[in-house]
């Protein structure tokens, strides 16, 4: 330990003093080459870089890579770069790569190392593994002189007289190999029938679908010096770049992102692509929670505010709460939120499109489902449409910002008074319609209903724990904000009369794999946050810190940097308390004196991996298309065996979700354990709300550090 101190003392104050946004790591940026950029439609067969320069053979004629685009090379065509190896008899050369001055010969029949002229099979083994091989088709010698393979068993590299062997259960994604390339670092690079992996400090990371490829089927791939990737496919060309970057210009691109082309009106949702893939065709799009989106990123501008002080994350968190606000004020009763504002001449037939036929459609499946038309009301002035409905979802994103809006951004008494207003509005029309979002037809919405008799319901009993926590959120958040202490007697009446507090300690479904949603995860840590934050009652702070863990345990292991992020800041708040003394008195559960030290020995700290935040905001990529990505044929991913769940569920060997860039999904509001998904089919590209909120949350809560 002695030692390890003077080793600190001895780096410059200035290394530790730096800003954790600051700090460079590595980002892989993809960038797709295709017809559209000059190839010829089919297959690349091979591609080379040799002196500055790189060409490529499709169709049997030569391309040049010059100013993004791809030309026929001049009549000096390039040479193949295949050599002649020598054939080990009875046997078909499918790799071949020079290796100490002789040949490695990869073949149908397994691998060989020549000795002068003499082929000599060889059988790598390792602790694990005695492998005799078969269909060697990736040979190739990285930077430290290892020699790598890809095989039907695996891969592997031999380094010295020592084999290390990897197959699925070492994270080896797929073994249908095709080619293979070294790059700097002792990186190698694999090409595969579907996808491309790269290895690297015996890590795998998989790069497949049209976010990294034009096709998975990868035929040659050549490295350039700076660790750059291209990659010759059936259908057109890819480079991936390792570009270095900060996390403070990643939030300046995401920014940038979402204010070009995801502002509509001050709301923000994903934007529709009218050509597939091509984000030139991007134009905005309206989703069922508007709402949501828009308080999230008010929120991340929130946190960004407090976290730095910036003049313009204070204002983009003004515009999205007067957004969110506008959503309220405009409908039929006052604390009525609406989902969506558009204009009147919207270009989608929407009251159509919702018409009574959909809802018959919907009833089928939800007999709950609501037949209410119209589902876009006109404005009063007749200048809007509003999308009505709303569901919880909504309402807890609204509760989620006002809280945090109020904390950090609201400065003077007006601006504290809008927020006031807004949130007494909401809460006021629950409270007047028994705990209920009340639509304009006079009955409750689908999804917006908080009451015990809702609870006591075949309809609502699965519900009850979530919505129990969620109404106790409103009315901590409520009586935060307006001072008004009625929300708290409103509080106490549901816990004493109708038990919430009790249901709260088992606030999200985890069984049967049906009723377990990903977006029920979203609004159910956001609400925690509310609860929490805001309660002062010590025995209620026991309580609720168990539910917060309960929450969380069930996606511990999605390395979703939202969800950490909320879980460790308000695991770490407890910490603080507990050290205060606050929960050290007997008299919290006269009952059971033991629950309330258990609770705080069993909960003292945190227990996510930090590491997993950072993690997953540095591989979120820059590409928030929605992709449509299949992951079940990988070798490294283990189905989800629980009764009733679906086919395409489940997680890498080590027991965590696929890294977040090679998921189906880059939003933070989906299952992590989805192996097959799309978010639009390359039609959609998201918000860069889900980088924003989480960096800047964990930023203001000291979390990156």
């Amino acid at each position: 330990m002695k030692y390890l101190l003077l080793i600190l003392l001895s780096f410059p104050s200035k290394v530790f003093a730096q800003n954790v946004g600051d700090r460079k790591f590595v980002q892989e940026v993809a960038t797709v080459y295709t017809n559209e950029n000059g190839l010829p439609a089919g297959p690349v067969d091979e591609i080379n870089w040799k002196d500055n320069s790189l060409t490529a053979l499709a169709n049997g004629s030569w391309y040049t890579f010059k100013n993004e685009s791809w030309v026929p090379a001049t009549s000096n065509s390039p040479v193949s770069k295949i050599e002649k190896a020598p054939v080990p008899k009875g046997t078909k050369v499918l790799a071949q790569v020079r290796y100490k001055n002789e040949w490695a010969v990869g073949t149908d029949q397994g691998l060989y190392l020549y000795e002068g002229k003499k082929p000599v099979k060889v059988y790598p083994a390792d602790s694990r593994y005695s492998w005799s091989l078969r269909n060697v088709a990736a040979l190739t010698v990285d930077s430290q002189g290892r020699l790598w393979f890809g095989a039907d068993e695996g891969a592997g590299y031999l380094d010295g007289n020592q084999w290390t062997l990897f197959t699925g259960k070492e994270g080896l994604p797929y073994t249908k190999f095709t080619c293979a390339a070294a790059g700097p670092n002792g990186t190698v690079w694999f090409g595969t029938e579907r996808g491309a992996i790269e290895a690297q400090n015996d890590f795998f990371r998989y790069r497949a679908s049209r976010r990294w490829l034009p096709d998975d089927d990868v035929l040659d791939i050549a490295v350039q010096p700076d660790g750059t990737a291209w990659f010759a496919t059936r259908g057109g060309i890819s480079r991936i770049e390792p570009k270095e970057m900060t996390l403070e210009a990643k939030a300046a691109y995401f920014t940038k992102q979402v204010e070009t082309r995801h502002n509509r009106m001050g709301f923000i949702a994903q934007s529709e692509l009218t050509k597939q893939f091509q984000i030139g065709s991007s134009q905005v799009a309206i989703s069922d929670n508007d709402g949501m989106y828009t308080a999230m990123y008010g929120a991340a501008q929130a946190f960004r505010y407090a976290a730095t002080g910036s003049a313009e994350a204070r204002e983009l968190a003004i515009r999205s709460f007067r957004a969110c606000k506008w959503l309220v004020d405009i409908t039929h009763e006052p604390g009525f939120p609406a989902r969506v504002i558009i204009p009147a001449e919207w270009h989608e037939p929407v009251n159509e499109q919702y018409g009574h036929e959909y809802n018959k459609r919907r009833q089928e499946t939800d007999p709950q489902w609501k037949d209410i038309y119209p589902r876009f009301p006109k404005s009063k002035d007749g200048k809007y449409l509003y999308k009505v409905d709303t569901s919880s979802d909504e309402l807890a994103g609204h509760y989620f910002f006002y809280g945090i809006y109020y904390d950090l951004v609201a400065k003077t008494e007006e601006e504290k008074q809008e927020v006031r207003q807004v949130v007494g509005d909401i809460t006021d029309h629950l409270l007047r319609h028994g705990y209920k979002l009340t639509d304009h037809d006079g009955k409750v919405t689908r999804w917006g209903d908080f009451s015990p008799e809702y609870f006591s319901s075949v309809y609502g009993y699965d519900q009850r724990g979530l919505n129990s926590m969620i109404m106790l959120s409103f009315l901590n958040v409520a009586r935060h904000v307006t001072g008004d202490l009625k929300y708290d007697v409103e509080a106490k009446k549901l816990r004493d009369t109708y038990k919430y507090h009790i249901f709260a300690l088992h606030p999200k479904e985890y069984f049967p794999a049906e009723n377990v949603v990903p977006w029920d995860n979203n609004l159910c840590l956001m609400s925690l946050y509310g609860l929490l934050k805001y309660e002062t009652d010590p025995s209620l702070l026991l309580m609720y810190r168990q539910s917060l863990e309960n929450a969380w345990l069930h996606i511990s292991k999605q390395k979703n940097a939202f969800w950490d992020t909320i879980y460790e800041a308000l695991a770490n708040d407890f910490t603080r308390l507990v050290d205060q003394k606050t929960f050290a008195r007997t008299d919290l559960f006269p009952e059971n004196h033991l629950y309330a030290p258990s609770v705080v020995k069993n909960h003292y700290r945190a227990i996510n991996n930090p590491a997993y935040i950072l993690e997953n905001l540095q591989k979120i990529p820059l590409d928030l298309i929605g992709y449509t990505i299949h992951n079940t044929h990988r070798l490294d991913v283990v189905l989800d065996g629980t009764p009733g769940q679906s086919e395409d569920m489940g997680w890498r060997t080590d027991g965590l979700a696929l890294p977040v860039d090679e998921r189906a999904h880059v939003r933070q509001d989906r299952d992590g354990f989805a192996l097959n998904a799309s978010e639009g089919d390359g039609y959609a590209e998201h918000e860069g709300t889900f980088f924003l909120l989480p960096y800047y949350m964990a930023l203001y809560h000291k979390l990156l550090d």
